[in-house]
């Protein structure tokens, strides 16, 4: 049986934390600088995680932003209020990521019929088909929160259905992107463009940010190094369901837990370069 611990050392493993008395990572032109968050089990077995921030650059052109079922509209009423403060820092992100040189993956599920024949779409169906890896057995532990009742914290609650047509229109979809909601067609994108770092955001972190063929789980498990950006996502949990806490600390809750056992975080701010140059003697 594989122990948590053993995720928490891949994960460390995979984005390298620079050993004492190394020197401080400079900032170079062309380059992500993210400080990645994860989290540690100290003692291993003891339960108890520690956070850990890791220095680590990436190069533009060997990274993707991955857009999860970033939809036109939910089921639920107030999954769309949620989403609506999150959209304009999401298409300020996506904007900036692609003006660097990041390729944009918009994943909208179950809306291609709406991009069918788009030039964004044809990217990704034209990717040459590689076959993925067989695929890590890793740990996969029961998620903090218990979203059994669908999550919705509208009363009553809403109606589950599928009304989205198309992904949010407040997020361009600009030529050189690419549109799928495919998880084979994702990893065969990756692997054209030399692809080694998958960034992601939307909706819902306990649901499809997970779960879906192109998200956490099944991209970490082909080898795929991912990365959650954890202010711009959100969960479907309601506060009247186990660990009955307010909804954003359930959404906490689930990041933490993925940054324990799938993969590292990061704040949009870091994308946007927005942290201010270190002053001269710090």
């Amino acid at each position: 049986m594989v122990r948590w611990w053993t995720m928490a050392a891949f994960l460390l493993g995979t984005f390298a934390v620079p050993k004492a008395g190394e020197e401080k990572m400079q900032e170079k032109p062309g380059v992500l600088r993210l400080n990645l968050r994860t989290r540690v089990e100290e003692p291993k077995g003891s339960g108890q995680w520690k956070e850990a921030v890791t220095a680590k650059e990436l190069l533009p052109a060997e990274t993707a932003l991955l857009l999860c079922d970033v939809w036109d509209v939910h089921w639920c009423k107030g999954a769309n209020e949620r989403l609506a403060k999150l959209l304009p820092r999401m298409a300020e992100v996506v904007k900036f990521l692609r003006a660097s040189g990041v390729l944009i993956i918009h994943a909208p599920s179950d809306t291609m019929k709406f991009y069918e024949g788009t030039p964004q779409r044809k990217r990704a169906q034209a990717a040459p088909q590689v076959k993925p890896p067989e695929p890590r057995k890793l740990p996969d532990p029961p998620l903090p929160i218990d979203a059994s009742d669908q999550g919705c914290t509208d009363d009553p609650p809403c109606r589950v259905h599928g009304p989205w047509k198309r992904e949010h229109p407040a997020i361009e979809v600009a030529e050189q992107d690419a549109v799928t909601d495919k998880g084979g067609e994702v990893y065969s994108l990756l692997q054209q463009r030399g692809i080694k770092t998958l960034i992601i955001f939307g909706v819902h972190t306990n649901m499809c940010v997970l779960h879906r063929s192109f998200a956490i789980k099944q991209m970490t498990r082909w080898g795929v190094p991912c990365v959650l950006i954890r202010d711009l996502t959100d969960t479907m949990y309601n506060p009247k369901r186990p660990p009955n806490v307010p909804h954003d600390r359930g959404t906490e809750l689930v990041v933490e837990f993925i940054e324990q056992h799938w993969c590292p975080t990061v704040l949009s701010d870091d994308l946007l370069k927005v942290h201010p140059a270190p002053q001269a003697g710090q």
